[in-house]
């Protein structure tokens, strides 16, 4: 039988990549045309270009799997991919053991499922292992049809992951382990390739090797402050890069040196680099799992610390990394007891990202010690002013709550709770104008209010 050609340019998504590659590689040329004074990483990124549309052109003339043949023939059931239904053509291992071909198990990981599709048992990780068995007898299968798998099996999948890109990743790797010269162009690079290429974030969740071999300048138990900062910065930058996917967050906060990596960053780096590494751990908590694991290592600590030292470009992030961590019971208190509330507060009275912190306040207010040290810091005067003068809605909803669990804890504070009715009228307005959630709270308290005062008259 003779052997079939599959002109891979037909396929839509092949298309796609070449027009999306020329379209990059004109604009490339043309910066690097029109600026007499060019960077090399634009001249670098012009050459990936180059060799991505050079790998595509080449597979015109490359053998591959004849589908209209395939189609002809009844494909074992075994060689065919649970996903796709069609013979597989680069076999790979989840950590159940079922195999899939990998262009639709890396689809499946990608779009941020954490379980095997055939098991639907939670995957411990998202490492795929190539299956050489079976695809060495689907190959003997298929050569004794004349039909002919690609040798190359890594040519391209549907985030564009060629062999070229895969070489160059694990060069790039490498050199983490040479001359701290050569880390730091390195690390560079990684930095903006993971930032640019979904495709290679994804190679970091492909071994469980990638990201200690990033991490290689901090080894030999080398202090962060005897590493250059931009290397550090890069290699921060990177880690926040690859937590983005979705695949990755359980595997980044797992590998054992990348909290305290982060840890150490939001103490000793450049302000950059520790906005970036709060960034890191908000992005990672995403996963319940983490919240916890980052709670343990102590991270709320220097995440409070940087907090309170108040600049600007941190701010929102770090405040996002405490409020995400504290969705769960025990860092509440971990948070509590490292100065969480008196932080906030100052941050709060001082008009400094109002939204963000109230409801940090709102989910430490279940706390006790919390509540008590809110009292004792000045917490209502601050709280009744925002309410009255905040049009945000949920900042209301944020103070009165509070202000609810502070009184129930403190009854000295009803004094100020009436005078400040029986001045602004604040608590009825909100019991009629409030956010449901407003209403249920300044109900409440104007019912106990409505109490004391009956009790003061009868008494």
């Amino acid at each position: 039988m003779a052997k079939t050609d599959v002109n891979d340019f037909s396929d839509p998504t092949v298309m796609a990549k070449v027009t999306e590659l020329k379209k990059e590689l004109q604009r490339l040329v043309k910066a690097i045309v029109d600026d007499d004074d060019c960077s090399i990483e634009s001249i670098d990124e012009a050459k990936e270009k180059l060799c991505g549309l050079k790998e595509l052109k080449q597979r015109r003339n490359q053998r591959s799997l004849s589908l209209k043949l395939l189609d002809s023939l009844t494909c074992p059931e075994e060689f065919r991919c649970p996903l796709s239904k069609e013979l597989m053509r680069d076999p790979v291992m989840l950590a159940t053991g079922q195999t899939y071909d990998r262009p639709f198990i890396q689809k499946w990981l990608n779009a941020g499922n954490q379980t095997c599709p055939l098991t639907q048992q939670v995957l411990p990780h998202t490492i795929l292992t190539p299956n050489h068995l079976v695809r060495g007898v689907i190959s003997q299968w298929c050569r004794s049809r004349g039909i002919e798998l690609s040798d190359s099996v890594h040519n391209i999948n549907d985030e564009g992951v060629t062999d070229a890109v895969r070489d160059h990743f694990l060069s790039l790797l490498e050199k983490m382990s040479l001359t701290p010269p050569e880390q730091k162009k390195a690390a560079k690079e990684l930095r903006l390739l993971t930032k640019r290429m979904p495709s290679f974030r994804a190679l970091f969740g492909e071994s469980l090797d990638a990201i200690p071999q990033l991490l290689n300048p901090f080894s030999e138990n080398k202090s962060q402050t005897s590493i250059h900062p931009d290397l550090q910065e890069d290699v921060i930058t990177t880690i926040l890069n690859l937590s983005i996917h979705d695949s990755n967050k359980k595997l980044v906060a797992e590998t054992p040196k990348v909290i305290p990596l982060l840890i150490e960053a939001l103490r000793s780096g450049t302000i950059e680099t520790r906005t970036n590494a709060a960034a890191t751990l908000f992005t990672l908590s995403a996963l319940d799992s983490n919240k916890a694991l980052i709670g343990k290592s102590g991270a709320l600590k220097p995440l409070i610390d940087l907090l309170e030292e108040g600049h600007p470009l941190a701010m929102k992030d770090v405040a996002s990394a405490i409020f995400s961590l504290c969705m769960i019971h025990e860092n509440r208190s971990r948070a509590v007891r490292d100065g969480a509330v008196s932080v906030i507060l100052k941050k709060i009275m001082g008009r400094m990202h109002v939204d963000e912190l109230l409801a940090i306040l709102a989910i430490l207010s279940n706390h006790p010690k919390a509540i008590e040290e809110m009292g004792e810091v000045g917490a209502v005067p601050c709280l009744l002013s925002i309410i009255r003068e905040s049009s945000c809605g949920r900042n209301k909803e944020n103070c009165i709550a509070i202000l609810h669990s502070i009184c129930l804890n403190d009854r000295t504070k009803w004094k100020e709770m009436r005078e400040e009715e029986n001045t602004y009228g604040t608590i009825s307005d909100l019991a009629k104008n409030g956010t449901s959630r407003a209403k249920r709270k300044a109900s409440s308290i104007l019912e106990r209010l409505n109490r004391i005062v009956n009790i003061i008259h009868t008494s």
